[in-house]
């Protein structure tokens, strides 16, 4: 985890994941909870028992409680055979209920019960089973609003509200993309036994300036397609989905836009603002600007800190219009 917010996030899954506590990770679709929840836990004293995870948008509503709790042979029509529900199956390790809001209100008063006395039955059956298990929680938006219109229970949503963990959206960590490109590209080849394409430096800077509404799984689906479409080869920004071609000639437009040069504008000067255009179409980032620019990190920030004196630019277009016109000192 390379950006600053990962890092925060992991920092708290450290200090927590030891506690059997109630924890709930809030974030967009793809932004990796299910990947956290099984952080959490490998590094929790259960790390040895299984690691179950449940979609709950995926359950229709009529099965959930035998998908939950497991069914006795007979429950119901096509119940043919004793059933292990996602509790027992995830005995002695950790249940990881993905989409939490989505559970039907009727599922959500059994799970309440549940986590209150660790106990359960099967559907169908008489006797109470004990249950070992962790519980961890996820949702892709806070559910107060639910909470208030009635659509989850205030009592259950309090019940898993013990640590909130927010998950936050690829845009907002750019630093993580370079490394999770690198770490799909050695999955995802290794598994479809392919060759590594190589990305050029431009291919890798419009992947890292990519808004990703698709998060992370956004990200390892267009690397997938790489490794199938461009096995060994040398991919270029033409080589990447309709999407990101347009969000890289978006970005040059933008840099083109606010490059203003005339010819009678000194060279240092035409130099800083085309520093400057390329700095603001990286989105700050000083070293994507010099591998596009082909020159060192160490004259980019020399271009940058020279922009950012008050009347930098001004100053700097004047002497270079002074030593333009003054005559050469004969010796």
């Amino acid at each position: 985890m390379h950006s600053a917010a990962m890092r925060r996030v992991d920092r708290t899954l450290k200090l927590v994941a030891a506690k059997e506590v109630a924890i709930t990770l809030i974030g967009e679709s793809g932004t990796g909870k299910e990947v956290l929840a099984r952080r959490i836990h490998e590094l929790s004293e259960r790390r040895s028992g299984p690691f179950i995870p449940i979609n709950c948008a995926a359950i229709p509503e009529a099965l959930f409680e035998s998908e939950l709790f497991g069914h006795e042979r007979g429950a119901f029509t096509g119940a043919n055979e004793r059933a292990k529900g996602k509790i027992e199956a995830a005995s002695s390790g950790t249940l990881f209920l993905d989409e939490i809001g989505e559970m039907p209100l009727a599922m959500q008063s059994k799970l309440l019960r549940f986590l209150e006395n660790r106990r359960y039955m099967r559907v169908g059956g008489t006797t109470k089973i004990d249950a070992d298990v962790r519980l961890l929680f996820a949702t892709f938006r806070p559910l107060e609003d639910d909470v208030r219109n009635g659509r989850f229970r205030a009592d259950l949503y309090y019940r898993i509200q013990g640590i909130v963990l927010a998950v936050p959206a690829l845009r907002a960590r750019q630093a993580d993309i370079a490394p999770l490109t690198e770490q799909f590209i050695d999955q995802l080849c290794s598994r479809h036994g392919t060759a590594q394409p190589r990305l050029t430096r431009s291919t890798k800077a419009t992947l890292a300036s990519y808004a990703w509404p698709g998060n992370v799984r956004e990200l390892r689906n267009v690397i997938e397609m790489l490794c199938l479409l461009h096995a060994g080869a040398t991919v270029r920004v033409r080589d990447l989905p309709a999407v990101l071609q347009a969000n890289a000639g978006q970005l040059q437009a933008a840099a083109v836009r606010e490059l203003t040069v005339s010819l009678e504008q000194p060279l240092e000067s035409m130099v800083a603002e085309l520093v400057e255009a390329v700095i603001t179409a990286e989105r700050g980032n000083q070293t994507r600007a010099a591998e596009r620019l082909q020159i060192s990190v160490r004259t980019i920030q020399r271009h940058a800190a020279a922009l950012r004196r008050p009347g930098g630019r001004g100053r700097r277009r004047a002497a270079s219009r002074t030593r333009l016109a003054r005559p050469a000192s004969r010796r």
